[in-house]
């Protein structure tokens, strides 16, 4: 088989996070068709294990530490050099010299990237490169910046306008540009019309056997429990800020409509903002579970009462795999293709989000419309047969004719 460079943001196992989920999935099948040379930055030292894990799918394997307070400090060079601060958290001169190897010895000729940062990383001299940026992590910044007070409120919308710049270029320099969404694809094509004929998007997949409402769960709830659930890594700020939002605004009421409601954060890394949430009347924070399948199948609801978000939530695909009614905000249903009020429930505000909560509390049944929606347009192996034609040197312009 033809050598493919594979170059990750983050080691792509376990897949138990969104973009780990996306970045194996994606791996795994491009496996079968190339002799992957995967180069991914290890954060977390938990994460060193898996290593034996990815050897199946991997012709070598090059890991590099990422330490990410070192990192945090590194970035700062970017206001010096002018450029996006997330360029240089991710710095590697071995992961450089490693790629470039590989290149000049012919055992690659292609190339993906995953994640717009890893481009720096890619060798100019491959006959095909190929980018999945997921999302557009500019516009997410800019989001930032709006809830944010100066001067986090200036890095923040500095950090959108330099990353936007380096988006805009990376999309022109590759062969392709891949984004977790056709709304998303939309969004960079606007942003750079000049490359929109390489822009093109490959959504993500559910697995529906793992994530199968028939199996057994033990419930982990306590007995008269109505369970209220978000999933997610819980150091992600976007994620700290929905869970405080519906913790402290939209909670109390739906508590006080249904005393016996309890609210379960579960996720790994919760921060300290998160912790604090415990505190109050019948929230729970759980921390990394072994299995997230069992909260998903015994809670009342699921809710994504995401305030800023890009791309799609694989918290709501998940939750929707498993049959159960998803309470969600606008941002939290983008790009997502199913309906609202037949499979999920979406709801703006703090009154209306509480309402919609209360009345699945009250209904307390399943959604299995949900789950036809997820086996209709989120099956991995079909999704992913999409991108094929991607890596082939002769498809010039791979998305519009």
């Amino acid at each position: 088989m033809d050598g493919l460079l594979f170059l990750a943001h983050r080691i792509p196992f376990p897949p138990n996070k969104g973009d780990k989920i996306r970045s194996f999935h994606l791996l795994r099948h491009l496996s079968t068709r190339y002799a992957i040379h995967l180069g991914a930055f290890v954060d977390d030292p938990d994460d060193w294990q898996y290593k034996e894990a990815l050897k199946p799918y991997c012709a070598s394997i090059k890991l590099v530490p990422l330490n990410p307070r070192r990192a945090k400090l590194a970035s700062l060079t970017g206001l010096l050099t002018n450029e996006a601060l997330t360029l240089p958290y991710y710095h590697s001169a071995e992961l450089t010299r490693w790629a470039a190897g590989l290149a000049a010895s012919g055992a690659v000729t292609r190339g993906v990237a995953y994640s717009s940062v890893m481009a720096k990383f890619m060798p100019t001299s491959l006959a095909r490169r190929v980018i999945d940026m997921v999302d557009v992590d500019s516009d997410k910044w800019t989001q930032y910046a709006t809830a944010q007070r100066w001067p986090m409120s200036w890095v923040y919308a500095r950090e959108g306008r330099k990353l936007a710049e380096w988006e805009a270029q990376v999309a022109q320099d590759f062969d392709a540009t891949l984004l977790v969404s056709h709304d998303e694809a939309a969004l960079l094509q606007q942003h750079v019309p000049q490359a929109r004929h390489k822009i093109g998007a490959f959504e993500n997949g559910v697995d529906a056997d793992y994530f199968s409402p028939d199996r057994e769960y033990a419930d982990p709830y306590p007995a008269g429990r109505q369970s209220v659930v978000f999933t997610g890594a819980m150091d992600y700020w976007p994620n700290i800020d929905a869970v405080t939002w519906f913790a402290e605004r939209i909670f109390p009421a739906v508590r006080e409509a249904v005393p016996g409601a309890q609210f379960s954060i579960v996720g790994s890394r919760p921060s300290d903002a998160v912790l604090a949430l415990a505190r109050q009347p019948g929230v729970v924070v759980t921390g990394a579970v072994p299995d997230v399948r069992p909260y998903l199948a015994h809670a009342a609801c699921a809710v994504a009462p995401l305030r800023i978000a890009r791309g799609v939530q694989n918290k709501v695909l998940e939750a929707m795999a498993m049959a159960r009614p998803v309470v969600v905000t606008q941002q939290a249903a983008e790009g997502i293709r199913a309906e609202a009020g037949r499979d999920f429930i979406l709801a703006q505000g703090e009154a209306e989000f509480a309402q919609a909560v209360v009345n699945q509390l009250h209904l307390r049944s399943s959604c299995p419309q949900a789950r036809e929606c997820i086996l209709t347009h989120y099956d991995w192996a079909r999704n992913l047969r999409e991108i094929d034609a991607l890596f082939e040197p002769a498809v010039a312009a791979p998305f519009i004719p």
